[in-house]
């Protein structure tokens, strides 16, 4: 008999259970009755999803610049700072990221699980959990990730308008309960709607949710629809923001066709540069994550940090795009433009690991703009004559770090080619872009996104099933009950000894108790009519010596992978240092059972 209150629950649930019951046995009356497909309702969907992600890019845009007028603009103007040139009320500026971070405790302290886990957190659940993600983060954590721009936190929007496309496709998908394949894809309907319309840039929005969202898996029903929402979620974002992307670049042009060998150059300094920021954004999150202080301490203390940063290098605040434009345009001197490469990786990392919600996107477009104008200024001052423009490899060098460290390059060509609308940008890029992925990935496995993954045993382009099977222990599964046989046995002992046991193979141990083989009933098989050696032959010359095995500490999936690979049913569990001492035995059915219990466990966590 249910509970007072949990009858209370049932009786808030029923009315809309009910509600969306009925909607959804009207819509399955209206599509049986125009015999509408489901790829045709799927391209419906992607319709109105690509309009409220233009829309809540819209609305994410204004409220970045709110905050950004509450506490940048009106504190500028309070306290009559100038971020041009030094004065000595210079120093308030840092007390604004501090502000921030003050603002952010009130969403940490009540809405604390939206605001974990950032963008590769929302990869997770799109790919390992079945894409079903809930509606508050929504508006919490985009709420949050717009204080964290606004008042001065280095990271990008791009990531959290993402999510946010992600989680408005997501909730469509679960309310018309679609499987679970085809919520994947409405939820990257959501993030190219989202990337589409901050840039203005349609393609790169499909690439983004094909390349990143949904790791590189291509079907076409999927693709037609991403590419409608990307569409839609444009014509949205042109028609209430006008049609300019958030980054303005000059016209593009190659001045000799020798600058190629240039861009290769560039290509495989921003490859390096790319594999070292994964490198010390991952360390300095792992180093504030290790301080021993209450969250809020470190929310506080990070804002201040960044304050202090960009109280000397206000470039680093925000997601740079102005300055950024500024630098495609060729402005900067090369040493401050070289200088600002370490500085935003500094700014970047300590803002999100300190706990600011934000993206990475931006931050990788602004190291690699800077770092192209470095480049170009210095070999524009090296070869005067050529005629070269330090803007153009300020562009390239931009999509190129965008590549390398998500490692995308397909998202950061097609980026740079919608933003320049110049054809003549095709070669230079794809070569930079090719090159600096290739320099990334031989240097760091890993991109930005899925470091942080790799290093909780992650792996998301291994899928679920290996995901879980990678999160148990052989020794957490083995059994340590083994019948084992002495090697110095007869095959008439051991021909007694079979009929009373069900398993078919059996390790052999020395007079210590060690491992020197292992013997199976097929391979008994073959002399067993052999009477006259049953008590001559000892089995040890009949077993295998050579003994595939596996360590207690070693996950399920290289135990399967072991089994896969020669065919057998059984492993022994040994240690690491002698690979001799018997811990147990671990078999392909102890695997097959570890892993149903946790998919079950794991599933019914997800439905809670």
């Amino acid at each position: 008999m249910p509970t007072p209150k949990n009858q209370q629950h049932e009786e808030r649930s029923r009315p809309r259970t009910t509600s969306f019951s009925l909607l959804n046995g009207f819509i399955s009356q209206l599509l049986n009755r125009f015999k509408i497909s489901d790829n045709t309702f799927l391209i419906v969907l992607a319709v109105i999803i690509g309009l409220l992600g233009g829309l809540g890019n819209y609305l994410f845009r204004k409220t970045i610049e709110l905050v950004h007028w509450l506490v940048f603009e009106q504190g500028l103007e309070f306290f009559d700072i100038s971020l041009a040139y030094w004065t000595p009320q210079r120093f308030l500026v840092m007390f604004f990221p501090v502000a921030a971070a003050l603002m952010l405790i009130p969403l940490w302290a009540f809405f604390g699980k939206d605001l974990k886990g950032g963008f590769s957190g929302f990869l997770v659940k799109v790919n390992l959990k079945g894409a079903k993600l809930p509606l508050r983060p929504i508006f919490t954590r985009g709420f949050g990730s717009a204080i964290t721009l606004g008042a001065g936190g280095s990271a990008g929007q791009e990531g959290p308008i993402a999510a946010i496309g992600g989680a408005i496709g997501s909730q469509f998908g679960q309310l018309f309960k679609v499987s679970g394949d085809r919520l994947k894809v409405l939820v990257a309907c959501g993030a190219a709607a989202g990337v589409a319309a901050t840039f203005n840039a349609p393609i790169a929005g499909v690439f983004f949710a094909t390349e990143i969202v949904l790791l590189s898996s291509f079907e076409l029903a999927s693709f037609t629809s991403i590419v409608i929402a990307s569409g839609m979620a444009t014509v949205v974002s042109r028609a209430l923001l006008g049609n300019h992307s958030e980054l303005i670049a000059p016209p593009y042009f190659v001045g000799n066709f020798w600058e190629i060998g240039l861009y290769l150059l560039l290509g495989l300094i921003i490859g390096g540069l790319a594999a070292g920021f994964i490198d010390l954004h991952m360390r300095i999150k792992g180093k504030i994550e290790g301080i021993k202080l209450h969250k809020f301490a470190k929310l506080l203390l990070g804002g201040l940090a960044v304050g202090i940063i960009g109280m000397m290098f206000p470039q680093v605040f925000g997601n740079g795009y102005e300055f950024m434009s500024s630098v495609l345009s060729g402005h900067h001197a090369w040493y401050l433009l070289a200088g600002l490469v370490v500085i935003k990786m500094l700014a970047t990392s300590i803002t999100l690991g300190s706990g600011m919600p934000g993206g990475l996107f931006a931050p990788c477009l602004f190291l690699g703009a800077v770092a192209g104008g470095a480049f170009g200024k210095l070999v524009a001052f090296a070869l005067p004559a050529a005629g070269l423009s330090a803007g153009a490899y300020a562009l390239v060098g931009m999509g190129a770090f965008l590549a390398a460290a998500t490692h995308a390059p397909m998202t950061a060509i097609f980026l740079l080619f919608e933003i320049t609308d110049s054809y003549e940008v095709i070669i230079p890029i794809m070569l930079t872009c090719v090159i600096g992925t290739s320099i990334a990935r031989h240097l760091k496995n890993d991109s930005l996104e899925t470091a942080e993954l790799s290093k909780l045993g992650i792996d998301l382009e291994a899928g679920k099933e290996r995901n879980i099977m990678k999160a148990l222990a052989v020794g957490d599964v083995m059994s340590r009950r083994v019948e084992t046989v002495p090697e110095s046995m007869t095959l008439g002992n051991f021909a007694k000894f079979i009929e009373q046991t069900h398993h078919t193979n059996f390790p052999l141990v020395d007079e210590l108790g060690e491992l020197t083989g292992i013997i199976s009933v097929q391979d008994f098989m073959g002399v067993v009519f052999e009477k006259d050696l049953m008590d001559l032959v000892v089995i040890k010359e009949l077993a295998t010596t050579e003994v595939v095995t596996v360590h207690p500490e070693e996950d399920l999936d290289t135990a399967m992978r072991k089994i896969g690979y020669r065919n057998i049913e059984q492993l022994p569990v040994v240690d690491r240092e002698t690979h001799r001492k018997l811990y147990g035995i671990i078999s392909r059915r102890d695997m097959i059972t570890a892993y149903n219990r946790a998919l079950m466990a794991r599933n019914l966590g997800e439905d809670e």
